[in-house]
C-alpha cells in the first residue's frame, strides 16, 4: 500500500538523503540528498551537506546541493553573485525480493546446537541448554526449544535472541529479544511475549507482545514503548519516548505505523496523536514533514517553518514550506528538484505578504546542468527577486549581485572551451542597473600543445567579450563594448650549467574593439601587443641534522611596448590589481585584457624554505619590480606597483604538524613604511577548526580611498565536550569600530536527539538594508530515518553504571 492509500498516517522523511536517478550510467553518478524525518509537531533535524564534482568553465570542482530546509547558497563569489548548488545524482538501488530470497532457501536445512537433545516418537524434538539454531540466515539463541515436526512449529523458552548475523552492522539489521515465543519452523512468523525489537542499532521498541507475519515482513507490537535513547536500570526514564497502543513495522516499505501514540519528554506527556507513520532508521527518503524550524528575527518576529517533502518517483521531489510569523509575514516557499540521466535541475522560490514592504514580495532561483555529447556541459541559472532586502529578511543569500544566464563548457587535458551569456542585477550601494554592464557575454577557446622543433609548450587562445549597458548616456554611464582577441604564447625551460633553471617565454596578443555610446573613443580600435621574457632561477639546497634548507634567487626580465597615457581603449576589466607572491613573476599583472603592462621591467626575488624533520616548515619570499620608466597602467591602483620601483613584497608561510597554517603578506615602500598587510590563519585539529584573516590597507596608498581598511574575519568550531559543539563567525571593521556581522551556533547531540541553536546579527544598515537579529532553533529525534553523520562533532553517548 502506498502513502496515497493511507488517509491518516503522515510518513516522515529524512534530511539530506540521496535522490536516485533511473538508469544512470556509472560514469555519470552523483549523490542527491533529499528529505528529513521528524515526528509531527515534536521532532526536527538539521540537513547534512553533500558535495560532488561539478566542473565549471575553469575545470575546478564546484559545490553540489544537498540541503533540505536550508538554502543552497554557499556564499558570494568574487563578482558579488552566488551560485545555486545543483543536486547530486546516484543510481537507485534495487532491493532484492523478500519472497524470492525465501524461496531460494526453502529447502535449506537447519543447524542445531544444544547441551541436550531429545527426540520422541511423535516427531517432537526437544533441545535445552545453550540452544543455537541457524536457518535461512537467521540465528536463534534460547534456553529451550521444542520443535513439533508434524505441525511445523516451535515453542521457545527464553531468554530468546533472534537475529540475522549476515546483516550485522548494516542498515537492515534487526534484533528480536523475548522471554518466550511460538514461531514457525522458518523462524519468521509467530508470536513473542515480553519482546524487544531493535532496528539498525538505533530504535528500540519494548512490547508486551510481538506478532510476526507475512514471512517476517510485518511485525506488530502491542502495548509498546519506543525510543532511541540509552536506558539504564538506575534511571529507566529515557530523554524521550513514544508510548503506543500498537506499532506496526513493514519491513518492505520500511515504515512504522503508530496507533494511539503519546510522545513524552523526561517522562512527561507532551502530545497524543491518534495515528501517524514514520520511517524506520533505514529510510533515505519518504513523503512527509521535514525539519521544523523556529525562527525569530527583529524584523519578522517569532516565526515557524514546517517543510513538507513530497517524492515524485525515484528522481524528483517537491518541498513546500509554509512560514508564519507573529503578525508579520505569511510565506510559502517551494523547491523542486529533478534528476536526469545526464544532469540535474533545481528550482526554488517563495512568495510573501508582510508588513515590511507594500505588496507581494518574493524570489525565484533556478539552476540546471546537463552533460551534452562530446563531454560538453550545459548550465542554466535563473535569479530574480522583488527587492534586495527580501533576500536578507528571509535569509536566502548575502549576494549583492544576481546573475541569470546560460553557460557551455568542455574541459580536456589539452583544451578548453567555455562560453556564457547572462544578465546581471546589482543591489550594491552606488551602482545602478542602467549604468552598470547588465548584459555580458564571454566565449573562450584554448589549446595547449608542444610545437615540433621548438620544444617547450605553446598555447593558442581565441576569446570574445561583449557587454551592454541599458543607459544610452554618452560616456562611462552608457558605454557598450565588444572585443575579439587572439593569443599565441610559448615557453621553454632548460637546466643551465651550475644548476641554474633558465626559461624563455613569449606571447603575442591581438585585439579588435568595437566601442559604442562614448564619443571620447573611436568606434573601432585594433591593437597588437608582443611580450618577451627570460627568467633565471638558481635553487640551492642544504641539509643539516635532518633539517632541509632551500634558497632560490629568481630574476625575470620582461619587455613589452610602453603603455600610453592616452589610452585608445577604455579600461573596463582591469580596475582592481593585486600584488603578491602569486604574480610577482608574472609577465602581466593586470587581470583583464583592456590594459596591458608595458615597458622593460625586472622582477627580482628571493625564496627560502626550512623543512624540519619534526613535521613543520617555514617559508619566506621577498621581491619587487624594477622598471625602466613609469607605467601609466598602474597609476589608478595606488603606489604598490606605480613608479619605477614597486613596493617591497614580503610573504611568510608556516605549516605545522599540529594542523596550524599561517600566511602573511606585506608591502613596504623604500622607507620600510607598511602600505598593506594581510594575515591568514588556519588551524585544524581534533575538536578545533579555526579560520581567520586580517587585512590592513593604508588609505594614502590608493587613490579615491578615504579611510584605512582594517578588517578582521574569523570563523571557528570547537568541540566543548562530547556532544557539545560551538560554532562562531564574525566580521569586524576596526576602522569604523563596529562589527559588520556576528554568528553563534551551539549544537548538542547524543544517541537519540540533536538540538541546534543559532543566533546571528547583521549590524550594517543602509537605505535598503537594515540591521537585523536572527535566532533559530531546531530539534531532531534519532531513530526515524537514516541519520546523517557529516563528521562535524562527536556524539555524547550515555553509559550505565554497573
Amino acid at each position: 500500500m502506498t502513502a496515497a492509500h493511507v488517509p491518516r498516517p503522515r510518513p516522515l522523511p529524512l534530511p539530506g538523503k540521496p535522490l536516485p536517478c533511473p538508469n544512470l550510467p556509472a560514469a555519470g553518478r552523483r549523490t542527491l540528498a533529499c528529505g528529513a524525518a521528524l515526528l509531527a509537531l515534536a521532532v526536527a533535524g538539521t540537513p547534512a551537506v553533500a558535495q560532488t564534482f561539478v566542473p565549471d568553465a575553469s575545470g575546478r570542482q564546484g559545490a553540489a546541493l544537498a540541503p533540505t530546509a536550508t538554502t543552497g547558497y554557499p556564499g558570494m563569489l568574487a563578482d558579488g553573485t552566488s551560485l545555486l548548488r545543483l543536486p547530486v545524482v546516484i543510481a537507485p538501488a534495487v532491493p532484492s525480493s523478500r519472497d524470492d530470497a525465501a524461496d531460494a532457501d526453502a529447502d535449506s536445512p537447519a543447524t542445531l546446537l544444544a547441551d541436550r537433545i531429545e527426540l520422541s516418537g511423535d516427531r517432537v524434538l526437544t533441545a535445552s541448554g545453550g540452544v543455537v539454531v541457524w536457518h535461512r540466515g537467521a540465528r536463534l539463541i534460547a534456553e529451550r526449544v521444542i520443535y513439533d515436526g508434524a505441525a511445523g512449529t516451535m515453542r521457545i523458552e527464553g531468554p530468546i535472541h533472534l537475529s540475522e548475523p549476515g546483516k550485522t552492522g548494516s542498515d537492515d539489521e534487526a534484533v528480536l529479544i523475548a522471554d518466550a515465543a511460538q514461531l514457525d519452523e522458518g523462524l519468521r512468523d509467530g508470536l513473542l511475549s515480553g519482546a524487544r525489537l531493535v532496528l539498525a542499532r538505533e530504535l528500540q521498541m519494548a512490547a508486551a507482545e510481538v506478532r510476526r507475519s507475512g514471512k517476517g515482513r510485518m511485525t506488530t507490537l502491542t502495548h509498546v514503548v519506543a525510543s532511541s535513547c540509552h536506558v539504564c536500570a538506575e534511571n529507566p526514564t529515557p530523554l524521550w519516548e513514544i508510548r503506543a497502543r500498537r506499532i506496526i513495522h513493514d519491513a518492505d516499505t520500511r515504515r512504522l505505523h503508530f496507533e494511539r501514540a503519546q510522545f513524552r519528554a523526561f517522562g512527561l506527556p507532551l502530545v497524543t496523536l491518534p495515528r501517524f507513520a514514520a520511517p524506520d532508521p533505514t529510510v533515505d527518503r519518504m513523503t512527509g514533514f521535514l525539519t521544523p524550524v523556529l525562527r525569530t528575527t527583529s524584523r519578522l518576529g517569532v516565526g515557524f517553518k514546517l517543510p513538507y517533502f513530497i517524492t515524485l518517483g525515484d528522481s524528483a521531489d517537491v518541498t513546500l514550506t509554509p512560514y508564519l510569523s507573529a503578525s508579520r509575514t505569511t510565506t510559502l516557499e517551494l523547491r523542486y528538484r529533478q534528476a536526469f540521466t545526464n544532469g540535474a535541475l533545481q528550482l526554488e522560490g517563495a512568495i510573501s505578504r508582510d508588513d515590511l514592504e507594500d505588496g507581494t514580495r518574493g524570489y525565484l532561483f533556478g539552476a540546471a546542468r546537463f552533460r551534452l555529447p562530446r563531454d560538453y556541459w550545459l548550465g542554466l541559472q535563473l535569479q530574480s527577486v522583488s527587492d534586495r532586502p527580501y533576500l536578507l529578511d528571509y535569509d536566502v543569500t548575502d549576494a549583492d549581485r544576481l546573475w541569470s544566464g546560460v553557460t557551455v563548457d568542455r574541459v580536456a587535458s589539452d583544451r578548453l572551451v567555455a562560453a556564457r551569456i547572462g544578465r546581471y542585477q546589482t543591489f550594491r550601494e552606488g551602482e545602478d542597473d542602467a549604468t552598470s554592464p547588465s548584459l555580458v557575454a564571454d566565449a573562450l577557446w584554448e589549446r595547449r600543445f608542444r610545437p615540433a622543433g621548438l620544444g617547450g609548450e605553446a598555447g593558442l587562445q581565441f576569446s570574445i567579450h561583449a557587454h551592454r549597458r541599458s543607459s544610452n548616456t554618452d560616456g562611462d554611464d552608457g558605454r557598450d563594448m565588444m572585443r575579439g582577441s587572439a593569443r599565441l604564447d610559448w615557453q621553454r625551460v632548460e637546466i643551465l650549467p651550475g644548476g641554474v633553471v633558465g626559461s624563455v617565454q613569449t606571447r603575442i596578443d591581438a585585439d579588435l574593439y568595437r566601442i559604442g555610446d562614448d564619443s571620447r573613443f573611436d568606434s573601432s580600435q585594433t591593437r597588437v601587443t608582443p611580450i618577451a621574457a627570460v627568467e633565471f632561477r638558481w635553487p640551492l639546497i642544504a641539509q643539516n641534522a635532518g633539517v632541509t634548507h632551500t634558497l632560490e634567487p629568481v630574476a625575470q626580465f620582461v619587455w613589452s611596448p610602453d603603455s600610453s597615457n592616452d589610452n585608445a581603449v577604455p579600461n573596463e576589466d582591469s580596475m582592481l590589481v593585486e600584488f603578491d607572491e602569486g604574480n610577482l613573476f608574472s609577465i602581466d599583472r593586470l587581470p583583464g585584457r583592456d590594459v596591458v603592462e608595458g615597458g622593460f621591467r625586472a622582477n627580482i626575488g628571493l625564496g627560502w624554505t626550512r623543512i624540519d624533520p619534526a613535521g613543520w616548515s617555514l617559508g619566506l619570499t621577498a621581491g619587487r619590480v624594477l622598471r625602466s620608466r613609469d607605467d601609466p597602467a598602474f597609476d589608478q591602483d595606488g603606489q604598490m606597483l606605480s613608479g619605477r620601483r614597486s613596493d617591497w613584497l614580503l610573504a611568510a608561510t608556516y605549516s605545522g604538524s599540529n594542523g596550524l597554517a599561517m600566511v602573511n603578506r606585506a608591502l613596504f615602500d623604500d622607507d620600510l613604511s607598511l602600505q598593506r598587510n594581510e594575515l591568514r590563519i588556519g588551524w585544524l585539529r581534533k575538536g578545533l577548526q579555526l579560520s581567520a584573516g586580517y587585512l590592513w590597507i593604508d588609505a594614502a596608498t590608493e587613490p579615491g580611498r578615504i579611510d584605512d581598511v582594517s578588517e578582521l574575519t574569523a570563523s571557528t568550531a570547537v568541540q566543548l565536550a562530547p556532544g557539545w559543539r560551538l560554532n562562531a563567525e564574525t566580521r569586524y571593521d576596526f576602522a569604523a569600530d563596529r562589527a559588520q556581522k556576528a554568528e553563534l551556533g551551539l549544537e548538542y547531540r547524543n544517541e537519540c536527539v540533536t538540538v541546534d541553536l543559532s543566533v546571528s546579527r547583521r549590524f550594517t544598515s543602509s537605505d535598503t538594508v537594515r540591521a537585523d537579529t536572527d535566532v533559530g532553533l531546531s530539534v531532531r529525534l534519532g531513530g526515524f530515518g537514516r541519520q546523517q553523520n557529516n563528521g562535524a562533532g562527536t556524539v555524547a553517548r550515555r553509559s550505565c553504571v554497573r
